[in-house]
């Protein structure tokens, strides 16, 4: 068989993405997808909606990787939000930016995202062959022998697409971790990202759906606060969800604390002098209603009183010390044990990868083995939710094709 120029295994948004910019000119390329059609994880992207990024300056973008945003600098830097948006708005899939920064298709459909993308892949004569699911990838003389049950398709360059291992259903199941082992490369430890967190013990499950905006969460692990975080938080039916969980959740592990601050940006010492204040004030007033004031949401604070071991009825000149102080304990740093975090099944992306320190970052392409490129989730590389991992995919795809297009000779 007549080499590839470039075989792309995984059939994604960046797989896809990278395949058609850097076909044309006789170039041959080819996507094998395991599934029997491409996009699957795609079409799940935003409830189905597809953010596809954030509006802004991408270097503000910089800041939402964790502890990896340095390695993506090059890749935002060389394709980036605007020239994301361009390319699907010229091909006729109107943007529309939320008040958020979310940017979706206003069309409100991941399908018509990925239908572009096919598009874009037929114009250019890539060719994709679903429902063929790689086994092995070998490297020797120059060339790439990457094989599945049908046939051994040669390639003078090779990327892995393969995403993660969250969403198996929809093929991430980490193979290209496994291609990236076999030729070489290290794969840090990896686990759900952006995900819910179960808590041990939990006493908010008839609060499910009230949310609080902007709190600061603060991770312990072994007695030592290792981390602290703010964002959106929300009770879910068995633990803790929303923008601030979901973000914070790469850092989280099984057996870990986290600490909630309900009042934000008060201290301890500061409630404690505005409580003394208020119920000087009006003794006969209801520790409830004082409570409220903290922007704080009723049955919340029914529950507080409830686990402070007070009655919810309870005035302010009957309130003692000890009972002062158990409060205070919860709205600054209401303490709760993860049991585990969300499954694969929930989780929309992964927590580690290759390793970045065996990629080069302004081109993607491995230290290890010259040819070989890889785009996208399967790197150690998560971002926040909010479009932040879509475009990273559609930028190290941008940035790979660039390189495989210097290359020259079809």
């Amino acid at each position: 068989m007549v080499p590839y120029s470039t075989v792309v295994i995984g059939g994604g948004p960046a797989g896809l993405f990278c395949a058609l910019r850097a076909a044309g000119d006789g170039r041959r390329v080819l996507v094998l997808e395991k599934k029997p059609s491409p996009g699957r994880k795609l079409l799940r992207a935003g409830s189905g909606q597809c953010n596809l990024t954030q509006a802004g300056d991408i270097k503000a973008f910089f800041t939402h990787y964790g502890d990896n945003g340095a390695f993506l600098k090059p890749a935002l830097m060389s394709f980036g939000n605007k020239e994301l948006i361009s390319f699907f708005e010229e091909r006729g899939l109107a943007m529309a930016a939320e008040p958020d920064g979310k940017v979706f298709p206003k069309s409100r459909k991941a399908s018509d995202v990925l239908d572009i993308l096919l598009a874009a892949c037929a114009d250019v004569q890539v060719g994709i062959r679903g429902g063929s699911p790689v086994l092995g990838i070998a490297f020797a003389e120059g060339l790439f022998q990457i094989r599945t049950a049908e046939a051994v398709f040669p390639a003078r360059q090779a990327v892995i697409a393969t995403g993660g291992i969250t969403y198996p259903g929809t093929g991430s199941t980490g193979d290209g971790l496994k291609f990236a082992r076999e030729l070489g490369h290290r794969v840090t430890e990896t686990g759900p990202a952006l995900c819910a967190v179960r808590i041990k013990d939990y006493p908010f499950s008839d609060l499910a759906g009230i949310s609080f905006p902007g709190r600061t969460i603060s991770l312990v692990r072994d007695g030592r606060r290792i981390s602290r975080h703010n964002g959106d938080l929300l009770f879910t039916h068995s633990g803790l969800s929303g923008p601030g969980i979901l973000d914070f959740s790469r850092f989280i592990k099984a057996g870990d604390t986290l600490e909630i601050a309900f009042v934000p940006g008060l201290t301890p010492e500061a409630i404690e002098e505005n409580l003394i204040g208020k119920i000087a004030a009006s003794g006969q007033r209801r520790i409830a209603t004082i409570l409220a004031a903290f922007d704080l949401p009723e049955r919340f604070v029914k529950k507080l009183l409830t686990e402070a071991g007070l009655d919810p009825e309870l005035t302010g000149a009957h309130l003692s010390k000890p009972g002062r102080t158990a409060l205070i304990h919860r709205l600054t740093g209401w303490q709760l044990v993860v049991s585990r975090l969300g499954g694969l099944q929930e989780a929309m992306v992964t927590r580690g990868g290759v390793s970045l320190a065996e990629v080069n970052p302004k081109t993607m392409e491995s230290r290890l083995v010259q040819g070989l490129f890889f785009v996208g989730e399967v790197l150690d590389i998560d971002g926040d939710t909010g479009g932040y991992n879509l475009q990273a995919a559609f930028s190290t795809a941008a940035l790979t094709a660039k390189q495989l297009l210097l290359r020259g000779a079809p």
